[in-house]
């Protein structure tokens, strides 16, 4: 892999990578959308990616990176498990898409129930924003109310009801949305108030995890409050797992602070970069569950499945856990005591396992940039304003080369913006 040193590092190269930006910006509106593309970050990062292996990915170049994003989450055990794609490739041999589902959909049905600590169900997608919807819609079935409420700024998906960029929407789409601050007790209360008789859910992050602001987790007041004014109101209690599920507690996030939702959405790790979703949800929803319509041609798609099942035997084998909470957190040792080294203040917020990294007084990123580009040019691939990812496939050596990588890059920033 490419040198991790204090060194003074060389620009990538990058040939091929622009090659194939340029033939996309010909075929494809923007030449990437969503959050995949690469003009959302700073000058330097790689578009496109050849390959995956563990904790490491190459890009169309051959440049190699220690990799913190995880593919934004999916890959909870590493690029490439052997586990699982021995079991995706036997299950693909067999079949994917058939008719019908394959015996695994019972078998993951199953697992899934047996290991988060609310579901008695669970119904299967593709993606999170299909998961977070499928939630409300059951939450709606069961109550006959409309009123939905969801944290100012959260990102729950892609929907028109969800999505962060309003162009292409209508008001209507988010007619019956209402919102309150997260973990701020009185802006849930006066939040419910406001939906009145008509409240069919709350919606809550597993934790606070919107873009480029410090990361929070729940207090276990605020998620109790949440609780209660559900039950109050006879609404449901929907968590959004989507991004932090598997990697905060293998029952479910909200674990950590003692209180169970009526409904989850899971996705993003639960079959380690096979595309795969889920909701959970309590008894009292089942038969509203069985009353809502939605479908997928690949929902039921067997290799995802069996995926999913060979990601549940390994995260519990091997607490995966207990693994990328231990990484992420001698990560964020290291990069506390670069930041105090330097003179130049981080503040890290979040769970260990899902780290997030921003510079004081530094509000359109430009010291984020400097420091993420540094160290991507020393082969650490970060994010300079989206919480990171920790897999199984992170070892003590690979966070002690990564930390190498980000001590030269806040040597870079303490140069360029001095010691503040």
């Amino acid at each position: 892999m490419p040198s991790v040193s204090s060194a003074a590092s060389s620009p990538l190269s990058n040939r091929h990578d622009l090659q194939l930006r340029q033939r996309a910006a010909k075929v494809v509106p923007g030449g990437m959308t969503g959050h995949l593309n690469a003009a959302s970050l700073p000058a330097g990062y790689p578009q496109f990616f050849e390959r995956g292996q563990g904790c490491r990915v190459w890009d169309v170049d051959g440049n190699e990176y220690i990799d913190f994003m995880c593919s934004w989450g999916p890959n909870l055990l590493g690029h490439h498990h052997p586990v699982v794609d021995e079991a995706a490739r036997k299950q693909q041999a067999l079949g994917d898409c058939l008719d019908g589902p394959t015996a695994r959909f019972v078998e993951l049905a199953e697992r899934f129930v047996a290991r988060s600590a609310h579901a008695d169900w669970v119904l299967f997608q593709k993606n999170g924003t299909d998961a977070t919807t499928v939630c409300l819609m059951v939450a709606r079935a069961a109550t006959g109310k409309r009123k939905v409420l969801v944290a100012t700024k959260a990102y729950h998906g892609a929907d028109p009801w969800c999505t962060p960029i309003p162009q292409g929407i209508t008001p209507e789409d988010r007619a019956h949305l209402i919102h309150y601050t997260y973990n701020d007790i009185t802006s849930l209360e006066a939040a419910v108030a406001q939906a009145g008789t008509d409240l069919a859910a709350i919606v809550c992050a597993a934790f606070k995890h919107d873009l480029g602001i410090d990361q929070e987790l729940p207090t276990p007041a605020f998620a109790r409050r949440a609780r209660e004014l559900c039950d109050q109101a006879g609404a449901a209690l929907i968590l959004d797992e989507v991004r932090a599920g598997f990697r905060v507690h293998a029952g479910g996030s909200w674990e950590t602070v003692g209180v169970r939702p009526d409904l989850s959405a899971w996705s993003k790790s639960i079959a380690n970069g096979y595309a795969l979703a889920a909701v959970t949800g309590v008894d009292a929803l089942r038969e509203a569950a069985t009353r809502i319509y939605t479908t997928g041609s690949f929902w039921s798609g067997g290799v995802a499945m069996a995926a999913g099942l060979a990601t549940i035997e390994v995260a519990d084998a091997q607490d995966v856990v207990g693994h990328v909470q231990a990484m992420g957190q001698r990560f964020r040792d290291g990069i506390a005591a670069q930041s105090a080294s330097h003179g130049v203040p981080v503040r890290q917020t979040g769970p260990a396992a899902l780290p997030l990294i921003l510079f004081h007084e530094d509000p359109g990123f430009d010291k984020g940039a400097v420091f993420t580009v540094e160290a991507l040019r020393r082969g650490v691939y970060l994010h300079p304003k989206h919480n990171m990812f920790l897999s199984l496939a992170h070892t003590v050596q690979d966070i002690d080369l990564a930390l190498q990588a980000t001590d030269a890059a806040f040597a870079a920033v303490a140069q360029r913006f001095g010691h503040r």
